[in-house]
């Protein structure tokens, strides 16, 4: 549980047709790459970890078995509540077992099936928990409390809205300088979209869409405030004369 809060910040969202998850990368030293913590299970499935990426990535790999194994045995796809029991009840017995550790990861699980969107949280201790939005990871609650003023807003946002949604609420959470796209992804599945990951290039629009309204916004902030301030002097005057 400790290395879940510790870990980088992820954030989930859904609405009615698409589910988005959002990253933070770490960097162990200035001279390494980020660490990927999204990873694609399946063309209608995918995760956001938040902990130990080497048990993410053993996870990950259990993930990807089951949907293959599934689609060879039934020619389906896995349906995404099925896999996220079946993860949870591999987690649980790590912790009954005195020659085992708990997994030092939380997951963050997004998919499409035929009963349409789903976003799970699944712990270390083996419980999970579907969720219309969620947040993990070090300083996750100031994402949270963002997420939660505006998830009513969810169910008929558009894919674009989501996203935005997403990068607003993990830029709450960003420790490590500014939010930029070499130290965030972002993955999207939903109706008729396969599972995509959106990083370097193809997130940089995003980003500096957020940049641009968060700027208008200062503006607007500033003018108000100048306006404030401007009417106080004048009251003022106006009373010694």
């Amino acid at each position: 549980m400790e290395a879940v809060k510790q870990g980088s910040a992820a954030v989930g969202l859904k609405s009615k047709k698409y589910v988005v998850l959002a990253t933070l990368k770490r960097a162990a030293s200035e001279l390494s790459a980020y660490q990927r913590k999204v990873f694609k299970i399946d063309d209608h499935m995918g995760i956001a970890i938040s902990g130990l990426t080497a048990d993410g990535r053993v996870l990950s790999r259990y993930m990807r078995r089951e949907c293959i194994n599934h689609s060879f045995v039934y020619d389906s796809p896995l349906s995404v509540g099925r896999l996220v029991l079946q993860v949870a009840d591999k987690a649980q017995v790590c912790t009954q077992r005195s020659w085992k550790r708990p997994y030092g990861v939380g997951l963050l699980v997004g998919g499409y099936d035929k009963t349409g969107p789903h976003l799970y949280y699944n712990c270390p201790s083996g419980n999970y928990y579907e969720y219309k939005a969620h947040a993990m990871g070090a300083r996750s609650q100031a994402a949270k409390t963002y997420l939660e003023r505006k998830f009513e807003t969810f169910d008929d946002a558009t894919l674009e809205e989501l996203i935005k949604h997403a990068l607003f609420s993990l830029k709450e959470s960003c420790t490590d300088g500014e939010l930029n796209s070499k130290n965030c992804s972002v993955s999207v599945v939903g109706l008729d979209t396969p599972f995509d990951i959106l990083e370097g290039d193809t997130l940089k629009p995003h980003i500096d869409a957020l940049d641009a309204e968060d700027a208008g916004a200062m503006e607007i902030l500033n003018g108000s405030l100048r306006e404030n301030v401007e009417q106080i002097v004048y009251d003022n005057c106006a009373d010694f004369s």
